[in-house]
């Protein structure tokens, strides 16, 4: 069927609106009409050139729609259904075996080859291929494929055009405090960076009913929605304040818990030094290969834990929604930091992102 979907061409070049051609769901596949999809950081990355993807390629990892058919071996899913589309994992790996799917082994070529495990594309265009299955769903465009697999599915009374959030940056954030952190209420926690990522820490922390939460920014509109959405403290993170201090000022001992945004190396090690003994840090940012930090053995020693997250150690089908129970009972607020465009305006939304006036574009798809 012929769809219309946000192509990019080349390296660094802009999303061009194009009519491509998706081919059929396989077996176990299925057809989804996307409602919605969030951008971030990884879609412009990739539209950057960073993993490599061959070009012409369709991107966009964080989709939300509804089933239009579905491969003759699916049992889990009918036409109808409202699905989030979530990472692939390959599902044979050690890791995978053993339920740590979020750290598949073959998860790098799953996300970023720009085809199926088979080499095959879902896109094309005037008979040539359109590198696409970024994410196993490649979700700018009207319709897409997805493997029941990565599929979820969700509420039908929950926004499509908000779920689209959770898909990555919503499961990533919260998935890291109510999964990994597990805290109890009372526990203190400072989220650096209150982008997407770090308010659905925020927000889960919330939930969680961790007290003191400290926000750390360096944008103000940024730590005013940080307010709003439940944070006790914000600091602004401009130089002018020792981050370290402060915090230790509001815990007493220092926090229980920190999540670190940025992957920036000085604000990672801030991250780690206002940490009280036994607390743990979450790296959540995503930094080139050799960026490098240093610690303090002897800190490290009294009982603090370092570790980094993929995915918020989330299980989709069974995380998935119940955030999006969260979502509609008001308790995970996400579209207080939502700025909905048009597919038509993803260069504005990419522009507009990466300078940091929106903190979490979402692409709704304009039939």
């Amino acid at each position: 069927m012929q769809i219309t979907a946000a192509v990019v061409f080349e390296r660094n070049g802009p999303f061009r609106i194009e009519k491509v051609d998706l081919c059929d769901p396989r077996d176990d596949e299925l057809l989804v009409e996307v409602a919605a999809s969030g951008m971030c950081a990884t879609d412009l990355h990739g539209r950057d050139g960073y993993y490599s993807t061959p070009y012409p390629a369709v991107f966009g990892h964080e989709g939300a729609g509804v089933v239009r058919a579905t491969g003759r071996a699916v049992t889990g899913f009918k036409p109808g259904d409202h699905v989030v589309m979530a990472y692939p994992w390959c599902g044979v790996c050690p890791n995978c075996r053993s339920g740590r799917q979020t750290y598949c082994v073959d998860a790098f070529p799953l996300k970023m080859k720009g085809t199926r495990a088979d080499g095959s594309t879902l896109h094309s265009q005037n008979g040539k291929p359109v590198y696409s299955a970024f994410f196993q769903q490649s979700s700018f465009g009207t319709f897409t494929i997805a493997n029941e697999r990565y599929a979820v599915k969700v509420r039908e009374d929950a926004p499509l055009e908000l779920l689209a959030t959770l898909a990555c940056g919503g499961q990533t954030g919260a998935g890291a405090v109510l999964n990994v952190m597990k805290p109890r209420a009372g526990d203190s926690i400072a989220i650096f960076g209150v982008g997407a990522v770090g308010l659905s820490s925020l927000m889960a922390a919330k939930i969680a009913g961790c007290d003191p939460i400290i926000a750390v920014d360096v944008h103000d509109h940024r730590l005013a929605i940080a307010r709003g959405m439940g944070a006790t403290h914000a600091i602004n993170h401009t130089g002018r304040t020792d981050v370290v201090q402060e915090i230790r000022k509001i815990t007493g001992l220092g926090a229980r818990f920190t999540v670190e945004t940025s992957a920036l190396p000085q604000v990672f090690r801030e991250a780690v030094d206002c940490l009280m003994p036994a607390g743990t840090c979450v790296l959540l940012g995503s930094a080139p290969a050799g960026t490098e930090v240093t610690f303090e053995t002897p800190f490290l020693q009294n009982g603090r834990i370092v570790r980094g997250v993929i995915q918020g150690d989330s299980v989709p089908k069974q995380f998935l929604p119940q955030l999006a129970d969260y979502m509609a009972e008001g308790r995970f607020p996400s579209e207080r930091m939502v700025t909905f465009y048009d597919l038509a305006d993803i260069n504005r939304a990419a522009a507009e992102s990466a300078a940091g006036t929106t903190i979490k574009p979402v692409i709704r798809m304009a039939k």
